[in-house]
């Protein structure tokens, strides 16, 4: 099985990004996109999300979808109309349907960072 898990930060106040709406799509070789899952990061800023190996295609491109411009809302709903992130997109690989694929991610209103972590 794979794991596809994320740590979500807040890189306002430096606190756990949590109920962060998560999906998982598999791209297709025509632009098409499969949902693998759709979930959310616990209290904690946490997603750990297992896939069984017969679903992925190592030769494949997945998207992690985060909806960082919700979460933004719901913490902040007053927040002024600068916000036009609305989603961070993470199109990554995973050749090997057996490993851990762990990205963490700071998320800003209008920035984020992330990188993979093994």
């Amino acid at each position: 099985m794979a794991v596809v898990s994320s740590h979500v930060l807040n890189g306002v106040d430096g606190t756990h990004a949590g109920s962060v709406g998560i999906v998982l799509h598999e791209i297709g070789q025509d632009g098409s996109r499969r949902r693998v899952f759709a979930s959310e990061t616990d209290p904690g800023g946490r997603l750990v999300e297992t896939i069984d190996a017969i679903e992925i295609d190592p030769s494949a491109d997945y998207e992690l979808v985060l909806a960082s411009g919700r979460y933004w809302a719901a913490i902040h709903p007053r927040a002024d109309s600068n916000q036009i992130i609305g989603e961070v997109v993470l199109r990554f690989r995973m050749p090997d349907s057996n490993a851990r694929y762990h990205m963490p991610v700071i998320l800003s209103p209008n920035s984020y960072s992330t990188w993979l972590s093994r």
